[in-house]
């Protein structure tokens, strides 16, 4: 039996996870992952395209800076549903509601959803208190800052206290974790409130969006198709306009997939920017960062400069420079006169069709608003998304090793197929892998330092189908995996900050995103490019339908 030929799910899948606990199918499952995934194509090229072994993972900066001359725009302007941060704000300010009510109108909200419910789990008394006691802040006109009584979802992936993080697991203990995630408590000191938890594919290996032990969230825009993953309940939430916000962790891709496919905004910042201390995952692995789902370039901003800054229990966040104050807010104001945006075109053939169109149509706007469009090469890119597969496929199968060995039959089959092709790699395929990404680091440097950002699509297509009986039980899809992040890999292999930005709609009238990747440390730059776009009206989040207006 063979996977990527089209979809394996239900019955077909049941029977392919029992098949491949024979060594001999191991080996056949990953001969086929391994063409499928363009695994092979790695061991083709030249031993001269290979690096050194890299022996650290530090983000590295092309140049110092890629400042220039700010035009102090206004803030982009993020009106309509989903409600803003700001809007929420200046409103809870002019006494016109306050945060209780809506955080009340919230939760009420989303019990109305069906396939679309993004919630896993609620914890409605400490909700309450949080949101009475910013209430009684701006009654007392002393709010904590501009986020103060904003409600916010938290993946499952992050320690919440009062939460079980379980990972997306059937068998984790739903145990409440006793403190939060250091983004977490940051956002939470600021007067954010914590909405509820969001459910996320199964130990976060499905950039599509389905679980079978979840009740996972079906497409914010059309209940046939997937919302993406593996942050799949945080995006859509924020596009149903439950939260003008939402948190969620990208190993490769799994905050800028699902905000792509639900037509909302996607910040995955520099590894290390914003420390993973109290992440509940099983050990990680050397691609994934914290980010953020938002229904503005507002929210990103506020969020990346609250949730910034070292922390001793994750040292990859003692390496970076830190953000001054108020930083990426007024690089919003910056504009785009002076931005140089390079434009790999060999990436660009490689998206269907109608992203391409969405995507080049972004690019034009800012051409027309003084950007300068730069022809790049990146040769090793294309290969970018098969180095990110055996990073991550071996990296998580060797801190899944116990737990597949204890609680295997437990996994979803998707999981389970997917343990047991990591273990017909050969020896050397890490390696490998590690060798060309330090090849492709070199090759991206070079191009930032005579370009400031480089374009891609976000996703090679719009969100795919997906029937009743598909979401129930599971499913493979090799070639709808590599199409959702063929494209996301590279900014999770460098480090490098990356932000998926609506910006239309494709086939089926889905929503297209298209991605910004900057320099090592220089999120400011990525935001300044989304909010120009913002501005201009070329990015904005459609309302879903059924979405909720928090302010009535």
């Amino acid at each position: 039996m063979r996977i990527g030929v089209g979809r394996v799910s239900g019955a077909a899948l049941r029977a392919l996870s029992v098949c491949v606990r024979a060594p001999a199918a191991q080996r056949l499952l990953a001969k086929v992952v391994r063409a499928e995934l363009g695994i092979d194509a790695l061991r083709a090229l030249s031993w001269e395209t290979r690096g050194p072994v890299p022996f650290g993972l530090e983000p590295r900066r092309a140049r110092p800076s890629h400042a220039w001359p700010s035009a102090e725009l206004p803030l982009p302007d993020g009106g309509g549903v989903p409600r803003t941060a700001r809007r929420l704000t200046d409103a809870y300010g002019r006494r016109e509601t306050t945060p209780l009510a809506v955080a009340q109108r919230a939760l009420e909200h989303a019990a109305t959803f069906d396939l679309r419910a993004p919630l896993h789990a609620r914890n409605d008394e400490r909700t309450f208190a949080d949101a009475r006691a910013s209430t009684e802040r701006y009654e007392r006109g002393a709010p904590l800052g501009e986020l103060d009584g904003v409600p916010f979802v938290v993946k499952e992936e992050l320690n919440v206290a009062g939460y079980a993080t379980r990972l997306g697991t059937s068998f984790m203990p739903a145990t409440p974790a006793s403190e939060d995630a250091v983004f977490v408590a940051r956002l939470r000191r600021a007067g954010a409130v914590v909405l509820g938890q969001t459910p996320m594919t199964e130990y976060g290996l499905s950039p599509l969006g389905a679980n079978a032990h979840r009740r996972m969230p079906r497409n914010a825009h059309d209940e046939t198709r997937l919302a993406g993953g593996s942050s799949t309940g945080s995006a859509v939430a924020v596009a149903l306009g439950l939260v003008p916000f939402g948190v969620g962790t990208d190993g490769g891709g799994s905050v800028r997939v699902p905000a792509a496919y639900n037509g909302v905004f996607g910040l995955k910042p520099t590894y290390g920017r914003i420390p993973c201390t109290g992440h509940g995952m099983y050990g990680g692995t050397s691609v994934v960062h914290f980010g953020v789902i938002a229904a503005s370039t507002t929210e990103l901003a506020l969020t990346l400069e609250l949730g910034a800054g070292a922390d001793a229990g994750d040292p990859p966040s003692l390496a970076g420079p830190q953000l001054a104050a108020g930083e990426l807010e007024r690089a919003l104001r910056r504009g785009v006169r002076g931005l140089r945006l390079g434009v790999p075109a060999s990436e660009w053939a490689r998206a269907d069709t109608d992203v391409a169109r969405a995507g080049e149509a972004a690019l034009d706007a800012l051409e027309r608003a003084g950007a300068t469009l730069v022809p790049v090469e990146l040769p090793l890119a294309c290969h970018a998304a098969a180095m990110g597969y055996l990073t991550v496929a071996i990296e998580a199968g060797a801190a899944l090793r116990e737990v597949a060995a204890l609680k295997g039959r437990e996994l979803g089959h998707d999981l389970q197929v997917f343990l047991a092709g990591v273990h017909g790699f050969a020896s050397d395929d890490y390696v490998l892998a590690q060798r060309l990404r330090e090849a492709l680091r070199g090759e991206v440097e070079r191009a930032l330092r005579s370009v400031d950002l480089i374009a891609l699509p976000t996703t090679a297509n719009v969100a795919p189908a997906v029937t009743d009986a598909e979401a129930a039980s599971g499913l493979l899809d090799t070639g709808a995996l590599d199409a959702a992040c063929r494209f996301a890999f590279l900014g999770n292999l460098l480090g490098l900050p990356a932000c998926s930005v609506p910006v239309g709609t494709g086939a089926h009238a889905l929503p297209v995103g298209l991605q910004l990747v900057g320099d090592a440390w220089d999120e400011a730059s990525v935001l300044a490019a989304a909010a120009e776009l913002e501005r201009l009206g070329v990015a904005s989040v459609v309302r879903a339908p059924g979405a909720l207006d928090l302010l009535g």
